[in-house]
C-alpha cells in the first residue's frame, strides 16, 4: 500500500544547530505510527519540519504522493494534515465551541463534525460554553485533539498527547485516537513506552537526529535490548 506520507532523510537547522541529521519516516494510511526517542532526539522537529513550521533544508517529504517541502504551513495545513502541537495551543480566552469553529477550514465543518467529536470526547460537550483555560489539562488536550478533527484532515500529526496527564485521562486519550484512527492516519509522538505500544502499529525511533531502526511495534515489544538501547525503558 502507498504511504500516506513519506519523509526521506531530512535534515533540519534551527539557527545554527543541525537537529535532524537524515530522518526518514513512512506512515502507512490507516493506523498509526509511532516516532520513539529520547529527549532532545529531534522527534518534536520531525513533526515541525513536516508542517514546514522548521523547513528541511535537504531531504524530500511527500502527502498522498505530493511534495510538500518548500510550501507554507497554510498550504500544507489545507492539503488535509492536521497538527495537534505539544502543550496543546489552546486558545484558553475562548469557548471550547469558539475554538472548534476556528479550527474550521470551510464553514460548516464544524457541523459536520460535531457528533463524532462529542462522541470520542463526551467531556466536550457537557464544556462546550467553558473557556479553554477553565478545563483540566486533560480536557485541554481532548479540546486540542477534537480541533484537528473539525476539518476534513487525512492525516493528524500530534505531539506527546499523554504529557502529564493522570493514568485515567490516558486511558481515555488512547480509547479515543484508536478510535480515530479509523478515520485518518496519525503520526504520534510519545515518551511514555507504554502508551506507544498500546496505540501504534509501526514505529520509528530517532537518535540524535537520525532514523535509526523502525518496524512493527509488536515486533519491537518483544525486544527489550533494543528497548533498552536506545528508550532506556526496562
Amino acid at each position: 500500500m502507498t504511504p500516506i506520507l513519506e519523509v526521506r532523510d531530512i535534515h533540519t537547522f534551527i539557527g545554527q544547530f543541525h537537529i535532524l541529521e537524515g530522518v526518514s519516516v513512512s506512515v502507512a494510511s490507516g493506523g498509526i505510527t509511532v516516532l520513539l526517542g529520547r529527549n532532545g532526539a529531534g522527534k518534536t522537529t520531525t513533526l515541525r519540519s513536516i508542517m514546514g513550521l522548521t523547513p528541511p533544508t535537504r531531504g524530500s517529504i511527500q502527502f498522498e504522493g505530493n511534495p510538500i517541502q518548500g510550501k507554507s504551513t497554510h498550504a500544507i495545513a489545507q492539503m488535509g494534515i492536521g497538527y495537534v502541537p505539544e502543550h496543546r495551543a489552546i486558545f484558553k480566552g475562548l469557548t471550547v465551541r469558539e475554538n472548534l469553529i476556528l479550527a474550521e477550514r470551510k464553514t460548516g465543518d464544524y457541523a459536520r463534525k460535531a457528533d463524532f467529536i462529542f462522541e470520542l470526547f463526551p467531556d466536550l460537550k457537557r464544556l462546550i460554553e467553558l473557556p479553554g483555560g477553565n478545563l483540566s489539562g486533560g480536557q485541554q488536550q481532548m479540546l486540542a485533539v477534537a480541533r484537528a478533527l473539525v476539518p476534513d484532515n487525512r492525516l493528524l500529526l500530534i505531539d506527546e498527547p499523554s504529557e502529564g496527564l493522570a493514568p485515567v485521562i490516558i486511558e481515555q486519550l488512547i480509547a479515543a485516537i484508536q478510535r480515530l484512527a479509523d478515520q485518518v492516519s496519525v503520526l504520534l509522538v510519545e515518551q511514555n513506552f507504554r502508551v506507544a505500544s498500546k496505540l501504534a502499529q509501526s514505529y520509528v525511533i530517532i537518535e540524535e537526529g537520525h532514523s535509526r531502526v523502525n518496524g512493527a511495534m509488536n515486533e519491537l515489544v518483544g525486544d527489550q535490548s533494543l528497548i533498552q538501547r536506545y528508550l532506556g525503558v526496562a
